[in-house]
């Protein structure tokens, strides 16, 4: 198992590379995740979740297990 976006530190990036979990696929697509496009974890909730997630030009809050389902380079 790779590294996701749940593992990304506060300002780190990282390219897609694909997804964990096929239920969640097409709703992340739909989303702006799409393998070969760079994320930024932008902030992190103080408990940890949701996170703000900088990717195909605008932000998005996802969950944490959201975020561990996507898999980078």
């Amino acid at each position: 198992m790779g590294k996701t976006v749940a593992d990304l530190k506060v300002g780190e990036s990282g390219i897609i590379n694909g997804f964990q979990n096929s239920s969640l696929t097409l709703k992340l697509l739909e989303m702006g995740f799409l393998p070969g496009s760079k994320v930024k974890l932008n902030f992190k909730a103080p408990l940890g979740d949701p996170l703000s997630i900088r990717v195909s030009g605008y932000n998005v809050s996802i969950r944490l297990d959201e975020a561990a389902m996507i898999l980078l380079q």
